[in-house]
């Protein structure tokens, strides 16, 4: 069969044919990275329609890395694609998910347990980097958590999918960030590898 094998070649032609596609100008230049991240990660040019983000939200994130703070994910997946070795070898990377707490919390309060990791997440988070890929309830729970009085992250990615709550819970997200820089991908669509390619463009040291 007839393809490419070679896997620079098929670096290179991945990102130079998102470049040609989809048009990137509408962003800024700061978050353009981002998005050719983004769009290589689902393969749909079209997802740039659906993203919102702020400006700053790269230099929040680079400087809360930098200076030693948290990555918390809502799930082992968004963990398990944290590139690490782009990353301060001092950096944590925390999912309380499978915390014993988490599903004691869940089950006495009536929620999902990823709401109830993200109660978990209280003496992480200020300055933190939060990453929500999976659970719509886990960015809904740290809203809450916010706007109850706890400390803000230094930034919010969150690209939680599915057809219950997903939609909403970013939309929330965009109306009122609470101040903190974010990204999201609006509507049902979203998932793991998005959010941690997200993420991860920031500290990509490939060529794009």
């Amino acid at each position: 069969m007839d393809y490419l094998r070679d896997p620079d070649t098929i670096y290179a032609r991945s990102f130079a044919i998102i470049r040609e596609e989809a048009p990137l100008d509408r962003l800024p230049d700061a978050v353009q990275p981002v998005a050719v991240r983004l769009i290589h990660a689902c393969g749909m040019i079209d997802v740039l329609d659906d993203l919102q983000i702020s400006e700053e939200l790269p230099v929040a994130v680079r400087n809360a890395v930098s200076s030693g703070k948290p990555i918390l994910a809502d799930c082992e997946m968004v963990k398990a694609a944290v590139i690490r070795r782009n990353l301060p070898e001092t950096c944590q990377v925390i999912c309380t998910l499978n915390d014993p707490r988490a599903a004691d919390v869940g089950f006495q309060q009536s929620i999902t347990r990823s709401a109830a990791a993200v109660s978990l997440w209280r003496d992480h988070l200020t300055g933190a980097v939060v990453i929500i890929g999976n659970a719509p309830t886990a960015l809904f729970a740290l809203l809450e958590m916010i706007d109850a009085g706890a400390e803000r992250p230094a930034a919010i990615i969150a690209m939680p999918v599915g057809f219950v709550g997903a939609t909403e819970a970013k939309h929330e997200l965009h109306v009122n960030s609470r101040g903190v820089p974010y990204a999201t991908i609006l509507g049902r669509r979203g998932g793991s590898a998005m959010a941690a390619a997200a993420f991860n463009a920031l500290f990509a040291r490939q060529r794009q």
